[in-house]
């Protein structure tokens, strides 16, 4: 008799699912995909955004705001540019420049030095 226990490996098919069948959510194959890119670019596989500005909430403007955003705090709190220099620069309204300083807009969770500092 064999009484070897049931293999506890994971698999990739979802529960429930049958051995052998395709994925419902999968690709039909042999089929002729088009890559016909978008408004920026005319190719998505030679993209240089690191996301489908299509998959992106708020689309492309709102990956373009966050590299500005991070920009205006470097330029602000490691370089000490006055705000209105900043805004002139980026040819924003002083608000937008105020917006861009707040501590809920850090991407990268950190508070800068100077911040850190006032806050003790």
């Amino acid at each position: 008799m064999n009484h070897a226990a049931p293999s506890t490996t994971p698999t990739l098919e979802p529960p429930g699912a049958q051995p052998g069948l395709a994925r419902q959510d999968a690709l039909p194959e042999h089929v002729e995909y088009r890559d016909r890119g978008c408004d920026l670019f005319p190719s998505c596989l030679s993209c240089p955004l690191p996301r489908c500005r299509y998959d992106e909430p708020g689309g492309v403007r709102a990956m373009l705001n966050r590299v500005r955003d991070r920009e205006i705090r470097r330029m602000r709190f490691d370089d000490e540019v006055p705000v209105n220099e900043i805004a002139r620069r980026f040819q924003v309204s002083r608000r937008t420049v105020f917006r861009a300083l707040e501590p809920g807009r850090r991407t990268d969770g950190a508070a800068p030095a100077r911040m850190q500092e006032a806050l003790r």
